[in-house]
């Protein structure tokens, strides 16, 4: 894992060598680029009124609107206003709620959130520069787009893990402190993880920095399953199907290499889907966000598949054509084929063993 730059340093410093004109401008232009394009417009309503959007067209070849029968229940867990931490909490004070019946959403509890084990978890975590209310509007969405493009799938609980990742000061360092964040976050979304029974199925979306603090939090269940912790559950080895997708994965590209930072969270993992984009004009400049870092990103460049050890299903795909130089996720799910591909990574086999 690369080191982590100290926070009083998170903004641009020149390198001692002086760069030329042109290197420089170079420089600058991919800082803003880097924040820029991760740019989400604000919820249009109060987070307490945000409503289920409409259900979307069906997803090609057989899929169909929600029904009654599969609609998942939509829950988000918010650590916005956690302080950052250096190692997996015991009891953090999260906040729970769960969208009710008027579509409005209504405070909850961890309890709540992990009862019936036989309904799959569809888990979400968003990317840099999302408020509170934009993350939900965006887990609603993913939650809608999975139910109808997997009607056959069981009834799953959506989760939206909302993390504090909202636009703060200069472009270059917010991204910065963003991506120190996810290091925090990692820890607060391995004890959520560590709170689900072993025999539920899991299904894990990370888009950004969300596929950044979802390695980080496998890694560290992985640690915590080796040296014996016993309040939380254990994830190598678990009964219960894990699917993960990662879009535009801002992670290093030699992140499952066989000596890359997270190998190890490939043991916790069954199937893998990738949505790269080659020409993700955010990801191209990945390197900014941490001056030690050699590896440009993951969701830039993809991956070999003989990294993939024997057992673990993989697919990844190249989403140039669909979204072009985006790096917003909404262009992902808006696009009927790619939503299929991201939903049925998901939910397709996701059943109680």
């Amino acid at each position: 894992m690369p080191a982590i730059p100290e926070a009083t340093s998170c903004c641009y410093q020149p390198p001692k060598k002086w760069l030329g004109c042109r290197q420089l401008l170079g420089r600058l232009l991919g800082a803003w680029l880097v924040a820029a394009s991760c740019t989400l417009p604000a919820a249009t309503l109060p987070e307490d009124q945000l409503v289920m959007p409409a259900p979307p067209a069906p997803c090609p070849e057989g899929g169909c609107l929600t029904t009654a029968s599969n609609t998942p229940d939509i829950w988000a867990v918010s650590t916005r206003g956690l302080p950052d931490i250096g190692c997996m909490p015991t009891a953090p004070h999260v906040l729970v709620e769960k969208l009710g019946n008027n579509r409005r959403w209504q405070r909850s509890d961890l309890a709540s959130l992990m009862e019936d084990s036989t309904r799959p978890l569809l888990l979400f975590v968003h990317g840099d520069r999302y408020d509170h209310g934009s993350a939900l509007q965006q887990g609603l969405f993913l939650a809608s787009r999975a139910a109808a493009c997997c009607p056959t799938a069981p009834p799953f609980r959506t989760v939206v893990l909302s993390w504090p990742s909202s636009k703060d000061g200069l472009l270059l360092c917010d991204t910065r402190k963003k991506y120190e964040r996810s290091m925090s976050e990692g820890h607060y979304l391995a004890w959520l993880l560590g709170q689900v029974d072993p025999q539920r199925p899991v299904a894990l979306i990370g888009y950004s920095y969300g596929a950044l603090i979802t390695l980080e939090a496998l890694n560290h269940l992985v640690d915590a399953h080796r040296t014996g912790r016993h309040d939380v559950q254990p994830w190598p080895g678990r009964t219960g199907r894990v699917q993960v997708i990662f879009i535009a994965a801002a992670v290093r590209q030699d992140a499952f290499a066989p000596r890359g930072a997270y190998r190890n969270a490939l043991t916790c993992i069954d199937r893998l889907t990738l949505l790269n984009n080659s020409r993700d004009k955010a990801l191209r400049f990945f390197d900014f966000v941490d001056r030690s870092m050699t590896a440009d990103a993951l969701g830039h460049e993809g991956m070999p598949s003989r990294w993939i050890p024997a057992g673990t299903e993989f697919l990844q795909l190249d989403a140039t054509n669909v979204v072009g130089k985006n790096h917003r996720l909404l262009p992902y799910l808006e696009s009927p084929a790619l939503a299929r591909q991201i939903c049925t990574g998901a939910m397709e086999g996701l059943s109680t063993p």
